[in-house]
């Protein structure tokens, strides 16, 4: 997926155990929607912490950041009890909605770490990529 491509809707469960829909969560501004790889790991930890340091940049531009990988819900909420992250961590066990966005990696190994910034249109007005600057993401889409 790149910039200026319609971002496919898709249905996840976060780490409360809610059933979550871009299309209904664009209905309330745009979504900054954030692949890692695997919570607990560092970079992953890292990255997450920054998104979650920079809550009120995101809220300013009225924008929600939500976390995507495939760790199951369990772990999700751990993730975001232990680093009291305050964003919506969904859960992409079979790594269907990845595949989507082109960041599925063959066989077991995890997804890449990209961001989508997606406006309420469903478009996508950027596309961040970067494996080992943790800091890039957040920066870049806020």
């Amino acid at each position: 997926m790149k910039e200026g491509d319609l971002a496919p809707d898709f249905t996840a469960i976060d780490q409360a155990g809610a059933t979550v829909r871009l299309s209904d969560m664009l209905a309330d501004g745009p979504v900054v929607l954030f692949f890692y790889p695997k919570a607990f790991t560092p970079g992953c930890t890292e990255d997450s912490c920054h998104f979650r340091d920079l809550a009120v940049e995101f809220a300013a531009l009225g924008a929600q950041r939500v976390g995507i990988s495939a760790d199951d819900t369990t772990i999700q909420a751990r993730f975001d009890d232990t680093y009291q992250l305050g964003i919506p961590l969904l859960s992409d066990p079979d790594r269907a909605i990845a595949k989507q966005y082109g960041v599925k990696r063959p066989g077991l190994l995890f997804n890449r770490r990209q961001t989508f910034v997606i406006d309420t249109d469903r478009r996508i007005t950027a596309a961040i990529g970067s494996e080992f600057n943790m800091e890039a993401h957040a920066d870049a889409a806020a």
